[in-house]
Order: structure tokens, then sequence, then C-alpha cells
């Protein structure tokens, strides 16, 4: 009888098997996870930009608008209804030009009952300067007859005193020729010290009517160049700006009601983020490159005011500003934040940066492969990033949007 022979299981082949299969499934597991974090996408949709180690510019780059260099206000001076107007919004005027006509009745009408009270009050004053002077002119009067009688009582006194000598008058008619030259002599002496008190008081009393008139045809004259209060004249020569009366409308006094727009320079004014509110400082300069030429300016003023995330600053031209800009124009500047340059990694900038918020970037590790690194950025300009981490000069970054692609760690390109 035949015997059945067993053969015996070898259990180093087992083990080879099972370790080979354990390699083929943990590469298989591999592959899966590795194509789950890759994609693949066409060269053509990014943007590689190369870093550089090159000279950084601490910059940043504004929009700057044209404004004249000074401006002059046109309020009114007096309260009344637009009756007529002259001037035109953005016309060229003069100095003194005819812009507007308002008109007030009740204004006009006190104007005219002052007018009215003062010439009235003159004239009082001017009859009382009158009759002092008519007055001295009678005084005057009076102290002539009274030297002509004394002069005449002396005449006489001195005659009768001859004569009542040689006994030809009786020495009644002698006293009496006496005692009229003594009567008249004081009293033209009284009348001479009273004329003299009154000399004074009528000179001071003149004096002061003289003084009294003097203020109120002042007062007149004032009231009367009141009354061209109504009519609002250019102040200065310039372009008419924020000028756009209506006819019947009212203003208040002291209301604005435009603008005088000198033509002796222009200034750029810029809106800018609250986030250099720290770093724009008056001093500070800039660069505007206009028709290929450059031109420099610096920032004159700073406006101590956040509104809605913006304040505002002012720059003026250290030379000419160019010859063909114009009012309203708005033109790209670059204010320098600080005046050193340094040498630093710079990364170009792009729209990465609102994708991954400069925390990683996709680096080219051969032409068709790109992976995902963590960096760190500095200071920024209008052009570069200054990197201080993660990248070294010579890297290939792509710099367009990662938003279809920023879970992905592995791009392959095409």
């Amino acid at each position: 009888m035949d015997r059945k022979i067993e053969h015996k299981k070898n259990p180093l082949k087992r083990i080879l098997l099972y370790t080979l299969l354990a390699i083929l499934l943990c590469l298989l597991l591999w592959s899966a996870l590795a194509a789950g974090n890759k994609v693949t996408i066409d060269r053509d949709r990014v943007s590689i930009k190369t870093v550089e180690y090159d000279s950084f510019e601490d910059m940043a780059l504004f929009n700057g608008k044209v404004q004249p260099l000074n401006t002059l206000q046109i309020n009114t001076i007096e309260s009344g209804t637009v009756k007529k107007i002259h001037g035109q919004n953005g016309a060229l005027i003069k100095e003194g030009e005819l812009l507007l006509e308002l008109y007030n009745p009740n204004t006009e009408l006190s104007y005219l009952t002052q007018e009215t009270a003062i010439i009235e009050q003159i004239n009082n004053l001017r009859n009382t300067r009158i009759s002092i002077k008519n007055q001295q002119m009678t005084l005057d009067k009076d102290l002539i007859q009274m030297s002509y009688n004394f002069n005449n009582a002396a005449r006489q006194y001195r005659m009768d005193t001859t004569l009542y000598r040689k006994g030809v008058i009786s020495k009644n008619d002698y006293l009496k020729s006496k005692e009229t030259f003594e009567f008249q002599g004081k009293q033209q002496e009284n009348t001479k010290k009273y004329m003299q008190n009154e000399q004074k008081d009528r000179e001071t009393q003149l004096r002061l009517i003289n003084a009294s008139i003097e203020k109120m045809e002042k007062s007149l004259e004032q009231l009367r160049e009141n009354k061209e209060n109504f009519i609002v004249k250019a102040p200065a020569t310039g372009l008419l700006s924020s000028f756009n009366p209506l006819l019947g409308k009212s203003y208040n006094k002291g209301e604005l009601i435009g603008k005088v727009d000198m033509q002796d320079g222009y200034k750029l004014l810029v809106r800018a983020d609250e986030y250099y509110f720290n770093q724009l400082k008056t001093g500070k300069m800039a660069l505007l490159e206009f028709n290929d030429k450059q031109y420099h300016l610096k920032v004159e003023k700073v406006v101590a005011e956040v509104i809605n995330g913006k304040f505002d600053i002012e720059l003026v031209f250290e030379d000419r500003a160019p010859e063909t800009i114009q009012q309203g124009m708005t033109l790209p500047i670059k204010i320098y934040l600080s005046n050193k340059k340094e040498k630093a990694l710079l990364l170009p900038k792009g729209s990465f940066y609102q994708s991954s918020g400069g925390q990683y970037v996709f680096v080219l590790t051969n032409d068709n492969t790109a992976k995902k690194r963590k960096i760190s950025i500095g200071k920024a300009n209008a052009n570069f990033y200054q990197v201080l981490e993660g990248l070294v000069e010579g890297d290939r970054v792509i710099t367009s949007s990662y938003d279809d692609f920023k879970d992905k760690d592995v791009l392959a390109l095409n």
C-alpha cells in the first residue's frame, strides 16, 4: 500500500510574502495620499518671479490729487437773498471783479435810518458851531465898540484936564469927564477878562464839535461802505471754484459761497491708510515721475485726524511743479518712509499674498514641480516684499493667486 508523502511548509517564504504584501500596500497608500495633496496646473496660468538680493527702498506708493497751493474762501459779509449772479464757476477772475449781488430790505432800511440820523446830528453840530462863531463875532464887535468908547473918553479926559487947569471949564465938567474915563477903562478891562475866558471855552467847545463831526462823518462813510457788503467781489485773482449760487437763495452772514484757487503753484493731497500714520511725518521726501521726468516733493502737512481708516497729508514740490499738470489730476507718487537703503532678499509683489497672508509660497524645485514652503516677510514697498526667512537668492516663486490650490502642497506644471 502506497503511503502519502507530506511536504513540510517553509516559514521563510511565508514571511517574505507577507513583507512584500505590506510594502506594496504602503506604496499604494503613499501614492494615494500623495495624489490627494498634489494638483496639476497649466504653467500659463501662473506668474513666476525670482528672488533677488538687492537694495530695498522703504517707501510706499500713493495716489496724489493735484490741488492749488493756496486757496482763499469767499464768504458773505451780510445776510441776504441772491439778486443777481455775475461770476461763473470754473472761470478765471480778477481781484475786485463783481461776483454776486444780495438783497436784504430790512438791513437796507436799517442802514437808511442810521444814515439819516447821522446826517441830522452832523447838521445840528454844524449849526451849533456856526452859532458859537456868531457869538464870537458879536463879542468881538462889542469889544471894538468898548475900545472906541474908551479911547474917546480918554481923549476927552486929557483935553478937559488941560482946560480945567486953565480955568476954561468948570470943576463939575472935569469930574464928569474923569468919571466917564475911569468907567470906560474898568468896563473894558472886565470885558477883556470875560472874553478871554469865553474864548477858551469856545475853543474847547469848537474842538469837541469838530471831533464829533469828524467821527460822525467817518461813521457815515463806513455805513455807506457797508451798503457795498451786499455786493460780493473777488478777493484775489485766480480760478473761481465751489461757486454755485441760485437766484432767490438766502445766505447767512459769513456763509461760504465759493473759493478762489490762486495760480501761484500746486500741491498734492494724499489720503493714506491709517497703517502709515506713525510713518508719514512732515519732512518726508517723495518722488513723482511725470512725462519721463522726476520731480521731488516733501510732506508739508499731516492732518492728525483719521476718518474711516484714512488720513490726509499734503505734499509740496521742492522746485517747480510740472507745467502741464492741472488741478484735479490724480498722480502716482512714491513717499520714502526711510532715507536709508539696505540690502535684502527681495520677493516681487503679487496676488499670492492675499491667498497665503505671506505665511507660505510655492517654490519651484525644478521646471515642472513647485512645493509649498513656509516663509517670513518683513517690510514692503510698492514693488517688493523683504524676505526674512524661508527663501534664498535665485529661488523661483509663484507670485500669482493661490486661491485654486492653497490647500495643496505640491504643484505639477504642464
